[in-house]
């Protein structure tokens, strides 16, 4: 069959797998949708793009019913080089609001003007065009779904100035801002849909988090996850659910500075891994018949990381050789002897050191060993002088060469650090106890590489279903 009746087909049963993977222009109104538009346009009159740029390139607006632009973003479209491709990643990241070409550029070693060039060829938008974009379609969405006043959305979207804002949104979506609003009901907080690609198994997610919860600062129901977040000198919280019948996850934030918003869903986005494609993955791992059995058993499997990327480093560290249970407390010990205490709600509570704090901290009480406390101040000390970084685009070879220099932490600390801090889909840290043993005794070595570049999600099967019966036969 050939691509487009594939398309359409989906389109016809509005297949929410392959939400994000391609859009619909219908020619007749000058539109593009998701292919799960209620609309049914005649097949004549459609034509299909694989990503919403291509479509408005050619000239089509997005929908006002469907939003095209808050589709799941998919991987299969962000370029072919792989410097295009971290640079599409980074530019949806909550720190480029206020975007510069040069700096940003720096980051990938070349110039703004070869990076123009690159997106110009692979994407068809320059950086700055395609953040400019984003801003846009966050300012739609909470437009749409919440009752924030528009002088609000205009800072919390990044934009400086009402006009110049007003101005923008009619060139891009062909309506004025107060078109786009619709009532809503004021309750307690800010709530935004974030869809994603069934299936989902949002309770995996949430358990990882759970057993690995960082001290009062995150509260959990057996549906929810909540957090309190600390955002340029304020305090507020999140919270997170599962909203399964229409394949999204419901953000609430409840902040005092409209800027957060940017930060909030960038972060939730990431680690909830909701620009995942089931398909995708599921076409790669099934390669392997015994991983193929474990698809079928665990469906939906996601890769969690953590809120912030220190946060998961300094728990990865302090996790080597411990049990699970083992780390989250030493970990919550480390957060009450060091952490910034604050009022919130009426409690005092505790909030992650800072790479500073940790770096001229005294760690004499924990009851960790002296090599892992020493280990943890050269980490912190080393992000502080920037000799590694935490960021999620960088070369991931790279970072394992500047991590393992630092004393005291090994190939499984980088890999893992790989997996979870900087999101790699192909990190694998096969050093990893239960890893080892699978591979020992399940699935040879091998095999590992016909499932690339998607090998973290192997690990995330393998976890899932031998952890705890190999844990049992130890004990």
């Amino acid at each position: 069959m050939k691509r487009d009746e594939v398309y359409y087909q989906a389109m016809l049963a509005r297949d929410v797998r392959f939400d994000g993977k391609f859009f619909v222009g219908v020619k007749t109104t000058g539109i593009y949708c998701r292919p799960i538009c209620p609309a049914r346009p005649k097949r004549e009159n459609i034509e299909f793009f694989s990503n919403r740029l291509e479509a408005e390139r050619a000239g089509y607006r997005p929908c006002l019913r469907c939003r095209p632009e808050s589709a799941p973003r998919s991987p299969a479209w962000i370029g072919k080089s792989s410097v295009v491709q971290r640079a599409v990643k980074m530019l949806h990241h909550h720190d480029v609001l206020e975007f510069n070409e040069d700096k940003f550029a720096d980051k990938f070693g070349i110039t703004a003007r070869h990076l123009r060039r690159l997106f110009q060829e692979e994407i068809g938008k320059t950086p700055k065009q395609l953040a400019f974009a984003n801003r846009l379609n966050l300012a739609r969405q909470l437009l749409a779904e919440s009752d924030m006043p528009v002088s609000q959305v205009v800072f919390a979207s990044g934009f400086n100035s009402i006009r110049r804002f007003n101005d923008a949104f009619k060139d891009r979506f062909k309506r004025n801002p107060s078109q786009i609003r619709r009532t809503k009901t004021r309750g307690d907080g800010l709530t935004l849909a974030l869809p994603y690609r069934p299936p989902y198994d949002f309770a995996s997610v949430l358990r990882f988090y759970r057993n690995h919860s960082l001290g009062q600062l995150e509260s959990y129901t057996d549906t929810t996850f909540s957090r309190l977040v600390h955002f340029k000198n304020q305090t507020g919280r999140i919270e997170v659910a599962n909203d399964e019948p229409h394949s999204r996850l419901l953000l609430t934030i409840e902040h005092p500075n409209p800027e957060f918003v940017h930060t909030a869903v960038s972060r939730v986005r990431e680690m909830f891994d909701l620009n995942s494609d089931p398909i995708l993955i599921a076409n790669a791992l099934e390669t392997d018949a015994k991983v193929k059995i474990l698809l079928k058993k665990f469906p939906g499997v996601r890769l969690p990381s953590g809120w912030d990327p220190f946060e998961t480093a300094v728990g990865t560290i302090l996790g080597q050789l411990v049990s699970v249970e083992r780390g989250r407390a030493l970990v919550n010990d480390l957060i009450e002897m060091i952490g910034e205490e604050i009022e919130y709600a009426g409690q005092r509570i505790k909030l992650f050191p800072t790479p500073q704090a940790l770096a001229a901290a005294n760690l004499t009480a924990l009851k960790s060993t002296g090599a892992r406390k020493e280990t943890l101040k050269r980490f912190a000390q080393a992000l502080l002088d920037g000799t590694i970084s935490l960021d999620p685009t960088q070369d991931v070879e790279e970072f394992s060469k500047s991590i393992m220099a630092l004393k005291g932490i090994g190939k499984w600390t980088a890999d893992y650090m790989a997996l979870r801090v900087l999101r790699h889909t192909d990190a694998f840290p096969e050093t990893d106890l239960i890893l080892a043993r699978v591979l020992k005794s399940h699935h040879p070595k091998h095999t590992l590489e016909k499932l690339r570049p998607w090998r973290g999600y192997a690990a995330a099967l393998f976890w899932r279903e031998y952890a705890e019966q190999l844990t049992r036969r130890k004990k």
